[in-house]
């Protein structure tokens, strides 16, 4: 009723403002407008069962589509009529609940009265209406009477196929599928309690939640729905008197009625009629058998298969369909509730059908928007004391133009000895500056006074804003108890799932994220971590296990932690299948740690399960599992005991609108790197920093870690100068790790994400944007995308060296570029040089060469003969035919003794040629003296 006062309050004021336009001389559009008020006040009117209500705003609405369609020309008296019927909604609105009926009774010869007007299209009778009683087209109107549908069957009487059709009411199938959501949700929780021997008490809620369920699809129309709940209703209304005891096999069959309606909710507007119809059978089906529960009889039999109804849509989220293993056969099967796949919380709108970002709806708590607006308002207060700071702060120019005149003043007065002519100008000076002093003081205690009311109440706004985004955790694990216990139930085990930190805040879009990779992380542990009963006893151990779901904050990120207390995974297992599927060498695999060999679990099609199962065993999910985390900026660890179980710790961002990272300068810029995805931030000493193939790396716990500018990498110019520490920041992609230098660490910082500009597309290396506290720019560095850089640099070969302590002094060293495909020779020459003096850089065939001597500025070209993609003497009439590099010296330095290898070489352009079968270290190093000189010229 309260829905239905607010749609006549807000359709009556149309009414009026159009029928008064209309009588002036208004156009057709404002007839039709009038037409849909009257119709949504009679949809308003049927839903709370006004039927003379009904009759009324139908005979208004019947008018005025005569009038739209040019059918009737609307006079002064009709539409004094039209008002008259407005005035009856308008009382009709204002009555108490408690006399509404009466008060409709009292009414009812008027509205006929206005019905036969409108009808008949003459003036509204003032007298009363005849004494006798006469027939009544319409029914007699009460407040709030019984909806007209069908009534659901009684227990015992079988259900008929013939009842009404479905005609779902789209305009209000959103409220239905919000009521449908919270509902089900409460039925498969309480369900499952009951079945693990709740008291009767824990029925009373689940028996409201399908009454509710009842009432909402009666508004709606969804005659099928309303039998369904109205026999779950019956049953469980039994069981709370304790005339009924519900055993597994009935709670299935309720559980088999939650899942029906958590789907009839997921169906997108355009398909639920079609679905209605297709699924009718197998609602009526549910609803025979919950009357045989009632009744104590063994439960109807399945339905002919002629026509079979179709499968279930899998309840889970749309993300995670990919991976996620098919249902059995049996789960397939529309009418066996023993194996079904366990139901879940409704995807958002926006997954059922495209929508514009703009059309996104989210519900905010009315607590919420109180105080946001409360901070609005002290906001727009606070504002507006800028005008008396900005009137003090003209005062304060104003004292400084006076005292400017003064300073003339005393110039002018100024004798040549330095005296000044009258003592009255000082003073007076001293006075102004002694003033200015005072009011610049004050100025400066209420500005700090403002900044710092500025700032907080800016801050508490912003708290304010992001916390209307989180949701509790609790609302991503409400369909994880009816998963365990299906899937245990299926797999022959027995567990049971620990929900802990259920009111830990989450941004809502990572709790969206986070419930497809927590469904499949817990049929893994159901599936691969717990041991069965028999087993378990065995060992020791509860013939229960337990899967612990725990979600809190931890330094300003979200944790979220799996642990099973199963069978533990066995890295001799999991190193012997690493080995099997060639992955890495025996000897490797030997060397690898413990988290090293759990992190090949995370890599696509790779499974330690040796059968593939219904549940899992495929080889795929914890990919995704990684992928989606990676995605949301966290990260993904796992711990293994044998025996003891298994844990999945996922690190996330609180929110996704704001940021933990690590500021850093690269190339005289800012950037910032997640947290979540940082593995270290070191100071480096240049010592330690080794290098081969002109590749190079450091040592960190154990393992050689590479070393790549993070200049070249995002292709910037490296502005940073010799350096005796390196800034270093440590990234790892599945099992690889890198190591980018950047010019400085600024600090951990807190950054609001800006999303780029769609028109950019995926820019490479950077996943968004944000600003420093000064308004200057921050680009936020995706990491996979530059783990993924760094590994095409290294197999193009064309990395540059990073210069530390001492690079001014071997800046002035001349440079040499030795180009073979023998990585013994390579090293051998590079060390003979470097230990000479010179700088030396590498490249392992002509190409890489040839791009090298381009790109870089060398003194003398070392170069084999022999060599893929480019040989040696194509690399020599490259370098001399061309313009700027023709004066560039090339040794040949080559196995190929013959004078006809010589001279091929020296007429392709090269400077000296030197066999590799006769060259020794004076040899080679006299050779290059001839060329270039000593490595540091005078």
């Amino acid at each position: 009723m309260e829905l239905f006062r607010g749609e006549v309050e807000t359709q009556n004021e149309t009414l009026n403002r159009g029928l008064l336009e209309l009588e002036e001389g208004a156009g057709g559009k404002a007839v039709e407008t009038l037409m849909r008020a009257a119709h949504s006040i009679k949809g308003a009117a049927r839903i709370v069962g006004l039927d003379l209500a009904v009759s009324v705003a139908h005979a208004m609405e019947s008018v005025l589509d005569k009038a739209r369609d040019g059918k009737k020309n609307l006079s002064s008296d009709q539409i004094d009529v039209l008002l008259s019927g407005v005035d009856f909604f308008t009382q009709l609105a204002g009555i108490p609940d408690a006399e509404l009926e009466p008060w409709l009774e009292e009414k009812e010869p008027h509205a006929e009265s206005l019905i036969e007007a409108l009808e008949s299209g003459a003036p509204l009778s003032t007298e009363p209406p005849p004494a006798e009683p006469k027939p009544k087209p319409k029914a007699k109107a009460k407040a709030n009477p019984k909806p007209k549908p069908e009534p659901a069957p009684a227990a015992a009487e079988p259900v008929e196929d013939d009842g009404p059709a479905d005609e779902p009411d789209l305009s209000m199938i959103d409220l239905f599928r919000v009521e449908v959501e919270t509902q089900t949700e409460t039925l498969n929780n309480g369900l499952i309690a009951l079945e693990t021997g709740a008291s009767g008490e824990k029925v009373e809620p689940l028996m409201r939640a399908a009454h509710s369920i009842k009432g909402a699809a009666r508004i709606v129309g969804l005659h099928s729905s309303v039998k369904l709940a109205h026999a779950m209703e019956d049953v469980l209304e039994r069981a709370r008197q304790a005339q009924l005891t519900l055993d597994s096999g009935g709670i299935d069959i309720l559980l088999a009625g939650a899942d029906y309606f958590t789907q009839l909710g997921q169906i997108p507007d355009d398909a639920l009629t079609g679905w209605l119809q297709e699924q009718r059978a197998r609602a009526e089906h549910l609803v025979r058998q919950l009357q045989s529960v009632q009744s104590g009889a063994a439960p109807a039999p399945a339905p002919p298969p002629e026509p079979e109804p179709e499968p279930l849509p899998k309840q889970v989220p749309a993300a995670s369909r990919d991976f996620l293993p098919e249902p059995p056969a049996a789960e397939q099967a529309a009418f066996a509730p023993d194996a079904r796949e366990p139901a879940k919380k409704a995807p958002p709108p926006e997954a059922l059908a495209p929508a514009d970002a703009s059309s996104r709806v989210v519900r905010v708590t009315a607590e919420n928007l109180d105080r946001m607006m409360a901070l609005g308002a002290e906001s727009l207060v606070q504002a507006r004391q800028f005008e008396p700071l900005l009137a003090e702060l003209k005062r304060f120019k104003k004292s400084q133009n006076h005292v400017a005149k003064f300073v003339a003043r005393l110039r002018e007065n100024t004798r040549e000895d330095g005296s000044i002519k009258g003592d009255d100008i000082l003073s007076s000076l001293d006075d102004m500056l002694g003033a200015i002093r005072q009011q610049s003081s004050h100025l400066i205690s209420n500005f700090e006074a403002f900044n710092r009311n500025s700032t907080n109440l800016t801050d508490r706004l912003y708290r304010e804003i992001i916390s209307s985004r989180m949701r509790p955790f609790s609302d991503a694990t409400g369909g994880f108890p009816r998963l365990v216990r299906d899937v245990s139930r299926q797999l022959g085990k027995k567990a049971r799932l620990q929900v802990l930190g259920r009111s830990t805040e989450v941004d809502r879009d990572i709790l969206q994220r986070l419930e497809a990779p927590l469904n499949h992380l817990i049929r893994n542990a159901l599936d691969h971590g717990l041991e069965p009963p028999l087993a378990r006893k065995q060992a020791g151990k509860a013939e229960e296990g337990t899967i612990q779901l725990e979600a809190r904050h931890r330094s300003g990120m979200l944790l979220v932690t799996l642990r099973d207390d199963g069978r533990g995974i066995s890295t001799s297992e999991l190193q012997k299948r690493i080995i099997e599927r060639g992955l890495v060498s025996e000897e490797m695999a030997t060397n690898l740690s413990e988290t090293e060999l759990l992190d090949f679990l995370f890599l696509p099609g790779f499974s330690t399960s040796s059968e593939v199962t219904d549940i899992s065993g495929r080889g795929v999910g914890l990919d995704v599992v990684q992928s989606m985390v990676h995605e949301s900026g966290g990260s993904v660890r796992v711990f293994s005991k044998v025996n003891e179980g298994t844990t999945f710790q996922l690190q996330l961002p609180i929110t996704r609108s704001v940021m933990r990272a690590l500021m850093v300068q690269i190339a005289g810029e800012a950037y910032a790197f997640p947290l979540a995805r940082i593995d270290r931030a070191i100071h480096l000493p240049i010592g330690q920093v080794k290098s081969i193939e002109n590749r190079q790396f450091f040592d960190l716990d154990g393992r050689s870690i590479g070393l790549v500018s993070a200049a070249q990498v995002l292709e910037l110019e490296d502005k940073s100068g010799p350096r005796e520490h390196l800034s270093v920041v440590v990234v790892s992609e599945r099992n690889h790790r890198y190591g980018l230098a950047v010019e400085e660490f600024q600090g951990e910082r807190d950054f609001v994400v800006r999303p780029l500009d769609d028109y950019l597309g995926k820019v490479p290396d950077i996943s968004a944007s944000s600003l420093t506290e000064d308004g200057e720019p921050v680009l936020i560095i995706d990491v996979e995308d530059i783990a993924r850089s760094i590994d095409s640099l290294l197999t193009g070969g064309n990395l540059q060296r990073i210069r530390g302590e001492g690079a001014a002094q071997r800046t002035a060293a001349k440079r040499v570029l030795v180009v073979d495909d023998s990585i013994t020779v390579r090293e051998v020459e590079r060390k003979l040089l470097e230990n000479h003096g010179y700088d030396v850089d590498v490249a392992v065939d002509g190409s890489e060469g040839w791009n090298a001597v381009r790109l870089g500025s060398y003194d003398l070209i070392i170069s084999d003969v022999d060599m893929p993609r480019m040989n040696g003497i194509e690399l020599v009439r490259r370098i001399k035919n061309d313009a700027n590099l023709r004066d560039l010296p090339v040794m040949i330095v080559s196995y190929k003794d013959r004078e006809e290898d010589r001279l091929r070489g020296m007429e392709a352009g090269a400077n000296y040629y030197l066999t590799k079968s006769s060259f020794h270290d004076e040899t080679l190093i006299e050779a290059v003296l001839d060329l270039i000189g000593e490595a540091r010229g005078e």
